[in-house]
């Protein structure tokens, strides 16, 4: 198995000093990344007007010709390497710095939590506005329904963060043993799933699937994928590539690597390490082209405002799509000859709307200069609760209720940490 090869490879020591403090191409990964979640979400926005009102769907739901293209826009594990990259270069500066792994915590909590309490309190103020001016509930509820699903990337992105010095004490001990646990821990839970025919069980992946991937974007950092041969990164990608074939052709799982989403599969182990594999394979092209000022300049400002841009690109469809409706604008049938030909204005008016909301919410963002200083046992609490606070919005979907409990678990979670003294360690997310 291949990623049984990656994880017995002889990894090399940590590095002694603190490391390179950011990598430009996976600044640019990243954004790339970001971009394309953007365009996949607003080509999803399936909207139909007719006798019985409008109906909200995923215009790419059971589209057999989309399968082999979610191979190529699946990019959630290239998220979670860069993410993993960032969070142990970052833990390796504040912990040289004397920080402890609550200070670590409490600024991701800090970094994450700031923007989204924002999004969902200005979410619950719309959906109270919209409730009260006569709108339906039942769309009320399909766009509520809608703007929550991609809201677990903030969750788990935060419990994957908040783990991060644990993670690098046991991938600095045994790297080896700790990334094999990790595919071992979400291969079971694949093989639960499927024997039990429950997905309800594949959900327990949402921790190890992307630990494991995680734990790839440490390698990463350490520079094992930079010392190894083109024909080494050829070989483990090809590897991984025939697996993950073979899974979702003779194998259980389905074809449709955003079906291996929810929940999270192996599938997303053995692609993230095709990935990042071919990532290590153009690097150095990658950095030719990050040498252009324009390309450069555009990474920082999508950087500087990732989380803002994430958080805000559904409401930015849905006050798109609101502004359309009132105007009375036509809305030709999802996936018809009309539809295709009107994407790229529905895109260009979705990134209209969505730049200045970015650039004015930004701020919310970047916070504070670094994590106030408290007891452990506060940072683990705040981030318990808000994982709980995307939990509520994700089970009950985006109410004004849910939206509001959400926010207020939010703000709690950010009291917890409030304090005097501050940090001078800062870090990227």
């Amino acid at each position: 198995m291949v990623i049984s090869r990656t994880s017995i490879a002889p990894a090399p020591a940590p590095p002694v000093g603190p490391g390179p403090s950011r990598d430009r191409v996976l600044d640019l990964v990243r954004s790339a990344c970001l971009v394309v979640v953007v365009v996949l979400h607003a080509m999803m926005a399936g909207i139909e007007v007719g006798a019985s009102g409008i109906q909200i769907t995923n215009a790419l739901e059971n589209q057999r010709w989309f399968t082999p293209v979610s191979w190529i826009i699946q990019v959630m594990p290239l998220f979670f390497v860069v993410g993993g990259f960032a969070g142990i270069t970052q833990w390796r500066r504040m912990r040289d710095a004397g920080a402890t792994p609550a200070d670590f915590a409490r600024a991701r909590l800090t970094r994450l939590a700031r923007p989204a309490l924002v999004a969902f309190a200005a979410i619950a103020g719309a959906l109270a506005v919209a409730s009260a001016a006569g709108v339906s509930p039942d769309l009320l509820a399909q766009v509520g329904f809608r703007m929550s699903q991609p809201m677990w990337f903030i969750g788990v992105y935060l419990g994957t963060s908040a783990l991060v010095p644990l993670m690098c004490r046991l991938h600095e001990r045994a790297p080896r043993a700790t990334l094999a646990l990790l595919v071992s821990f979400a291969l079971g839970v694949d093989v639960l799933s499927i024997a039990n025919a429950s997905p309800a069980i594949g959900f327990v992946n949402l921790a190890f699937v992307w630990l494991a991937i995680q734990q790839i974007g440490f390698w990463y950092a350490d520079g094992w994928f930079r010392f190894r041969s083109n024909n080494q990164l050829l070989g483990v990608a090809f590897g991984a590539f025939a697996l993950l074939l073979a899974n979702t052709t003779a194998g259980p799982y389905p074809a449709d690597m955003l079906a291996n989403l929810n929940p999270p599969t192996i599938n997303l182990v053995l692609l993230g390490v095709v990935q990042v594999c071919l990532l290590s394979l153009v690097t150095a092209r990658l950095a030719v082209l990050m040498g252009r000022p324009g390309l450069r300049a555009a990474v920082d400002v999508i950087g500087r405002h990732s989380l803002t841009i994430y958080l805000w690109h559904m409401p930015a469809v849905v006050l798109l799509a609101a502004v359309l409706l009132i105007l009375g604008f036509p809305w030709p049938e999802p996936l018809g000859v009309a539809w295709w030909l009107t994407r790229g204005a529905w895109l260009a008016g979705i990134a209209l709307v969505l730049i200045p909301l970015a650039g004015r919410l930004g701020r919310f963002e970047r916070g504070v200069t670094g994590p106030p200083r408290r007891t452990p046992g506060l940072a683990g609490a705040g981030v318990v609760i808000a994982i709980a606070a995307i939990v509520t919005v994700l089970v009950a979907g985006f109410t004004t209720g849910s939206a509001t409990i959400a926010a207020l678990l939010l703000l709690l979670a950010l009291r917890l940490q409030h304090s005097s003294k501050r940090s001078l360690v800062t870090g990227n997310a």
